[in-house]
């Protein structure tokens, strides 16, 4: 999977905190559960599984243990948890078939977590075959829950066209209401609606609003959209130094559009001292993570010795990996040359 499986109902945190309780008592609460108390099997499950994916639990055969055992009396978190065991591999055999068992037995029973993670191997082609339309299907399950994760997830599938016919009003509709839980991916994301004015009215107060809520939860996206207003006054009034503190925000957390524009202001100068030795570090870090517009600008300044000394196989280099992306003007640069 993209990200690390999720627990259900209670949290590594949870344990950590009753954890010497849980251990005094350990002896009563295993006759509780040898007695038939589901609930108290699956917190032995939980006490025993110190965590996912992330080098095993304290003892994931015992955890796998009482996972089982409640799993057999169709305690859903359970369930859940003795998927993502199987997901990862421990105290059992990995499989993602079991995986995908025991969490599709846990998301019909209604659990809002399960329904995530099965839409998540079926989104990403974790250990199944990728279905778009599966996974929307089992995100919008959890979503009608209120799970704001899902809904910001689903609105992405209607923005884009994903397992659902794309519909851009279904999808503000679905960032709005996990937006308003907080969900600062959803917050950009509608942020950018109202920006463009997709799905709604354009409105670029109410952009710069959601953009901001977004940002101040650290979302690097949203930080360099607010630079972006700033650079070219959309919305607000223009200010190039404003930009770069926002792209500056968030190059600093490694997201590559704003390394590259802040790459950009140190090029010319905008809103910062020209410095071209620092242009080149910005899109060299954007250029290393894929960016190939950062790719290209690396290139041009290889060839002339902009800020590095002049190189034309780095040139070369970079040119080809830009143009390998689709990049227009590398792909006619390397025709030109040859």
């Amino acid at each position: 999977m993209t990200k690390r499986v999720s627990h259900q109902e209670i949290t590594k945190s949870d344990i950590v905190k009753n954890e010497e309780f849980i251990g005094e008592h350990l002896e009563t609460l295993r006759e509780f559960a040898e007695r038939g108390d589901v609930s108290v099997m699956y917190l032995l499950g939980c006490y025993h599984d110190g965590g996912f994916c992330e080098g095993g639990g304290n003892d994931p055969d015992e955890a796998v243990k009482w996972y089982k055992k409640a799993s057999r009396l169709g305690f859903a978190s359970a369930m859940n948890n003795l998927g993502a065991m199987y997901l990862c591999g421990q105290g059992v055999r990995k499989s993602a078939a079991k995986a995908s068992k025991w969490f599709r037995k846990a998301a019909e029973l209604g659990s809002v977590v399960a329904q995530k993670n099965l839409a998540e191997m079926y989104r990403y082609g974790d250990g199944v075959r990728v279905d778009l339309a599966e996974a929307a299907k089992w995100y919008r399950k959890a979503a009608e829950q209120g799970d704001a994760e899902a809904q910001g997830i689903l609105g992405v599938m209607y923005y884009y066209g994903e397992g659902v016919r794309k519909n851009v009003a279904a999808a503000v509709k679905w960032y709005r209401k996990a937006a308003e839980q907080g969900d600062c991916g959803a917050q950009n994301n509608l942020g950018v609606c109202y920006d463009k004015g997709t799905g709604v009215a354009q409105d670029r107060a109410v952009a710069l609003k959601w953009y901001r809520k977004a940002a101040r939860h650290g979302n690097a996206c949203a930080q360099t959209n607010i630079g972006e207003m700033y650079e070219t006054g959309r919305g607000v009034v223009k200010s190039a130094v404003r930009a770069a503190k926002w792209y500056e925000k968030a190059a600093a957390q490694g997201y590559a559009g704003a390394q590259y524009d802040l790459g950009e202001l140190y090029a010319s100068g905008n809103g910062v001292a020209k410095d071209l030795h620092a242009a080149e570090m910005w899109y060299r870090k954007a250029a290393e993570q894929g960016y190939a517009d950062a790719q290209y600008k690396l290139a041009y300044m290889y060839d002339f010795g902009l800020g590095v000394r002049a190189s034309v196989a780095e040139a070369t280099k970079w040119l080809r990996r830009a143009a390998e992306q689709g990049h227009a003007e590398a792909r006619r640069t390397l025709a030109s040359s040859m």
